[in-house]
């Protein structure tokens, strides 16, 4: 079997589209676009069109949408599959259909979108001082130890705007939380979190106080709270020298990402997210089950034994 099947099984399919069906020239070219993104698809991952399954399918809808393609369209590429392997059974060149009872695009979770690891990493060095200013490199020193709580907890623009001096727990790695509803979680904070935080209560946020008091861990100027919107544009400005366009909720989406990738349990995610069900933790399902797939074949004695 080669990448001559997909053409075959799609070159068969458009003509019968075109002599059973009648369908016009420009509906004809959309299937063939659709269907040949799905071959695309399957033949990265040594698959055909005659041979895909269930879980082809949906890994396809699902990096449809983790790359911002529209319901809308996603709904079209799903429907021309459909009819695709409705034609295939039919004429008994297939036994199953591998759309089959799948979900509307509808009622599919997106994957949010996330950093890759090389991206975390510049982003979270990128806040530097640009000005003489005495406080400049207050500031910096704040967004630097801000970046990494947001990365190292996972917290909502509203969290951690709103973390108190007396939630940091240092010595104990991790920091107290309110989240939605009021409702307090504890969250581990990471070794570098906790390194650059330090750094920024010793030398900077007494700067940025300048004498005043507040009770609040992060400060603006004057120990002012600082604004949802100036987080949101400290954060943009940081992504930018890794030429992508981040915020606050796409480091909440990295940190959770990356930690189902090393292994960690949807439940322990849960925890850390503060996401009061389980079904919103959910989206990070098929990470999970990526990682659980590749540590068996590496793991497990018969992985890839051929019996028979």
């Amino acid at each position: 079997m080669s990448a001559e099947a997909n053409s075959r099984v799609l070159s068969s399919f458009l003509d019968y589209l075109k002599v059973e069906k009648g369908l016009a020239p420009l509906t004809i070219a959309a299937y063939t676009t659709d269907i040949g993104q799905f071959a695309e698809f399957l033949e990265d991952r040594k698959r055909f069109l005659n041979n895909a399954r269930r879980e082809d399918v949906k890994e396809f809808i699902q990096q449809l949408f983790s790359n911002a393609v529209d319901g809308r369209s996603v709904g079209r590429k799903l429907s021309a599959l459909r009819q695709l392997y409705k034609y295939l059974l039919l004429d008994k060149k297939i036994g199953y259909d591998p759309t089959l009872n799948l979900d509307s695009p509808k009622q599919w979770k997106v994957l949010p979108k996330s950093l890759a690891k090389d991206e975390i990493e510049i982003v979270l060095q990128a806040p530097q001082a640009h000005s003489n200013r005495k406080d400049a490199e207050a500031m910096a020193a704040r967004d630097r130890a801000l970046l990494e709580m947001f990365y190292a907890a996972a917290l909502r623009v509203s969290e951690i705007t709103g973390v108190k001096l007396e939630d940091l727990k240092l010595d104990l790695g991790c920091v107290l939380v309110r989240g939605k509803g009021d409702k307090e979680r504890i969250v581990p904070l990471g070794r570098a979190s906790q390194h650059t935080i330090a750094e920024y209560l010793k030398s900077a946020r007494p700067v940025l106080a300048a004498g005043k008091s507040s009770p609040l861990l992060f400060l603006g100027r004057g120990a002012k709270k600082l604004s949802r919107q100036r987080v949101w544009q400290m954060v943009s400005a940081a992504s930018e020298a890794a030429g992508r366009h981040a915020s606050p909720h796409m480091l909440r989406h990295t940190c959770a990402t990356h930690m189902v990738e090393h292994g960690a349990d949807l439940r322990t995610v849960q925890t850390i997210l503060g996401h009061a069900d389980i079904s919103t933790t959910q989206v990070y399902t098929h990470l999970a089950l990526d990682r659980l797939k590749n540590v068996y074949q590496k793991h497990h004695p018969r992985a890839k034994t051929k019996t028979g």
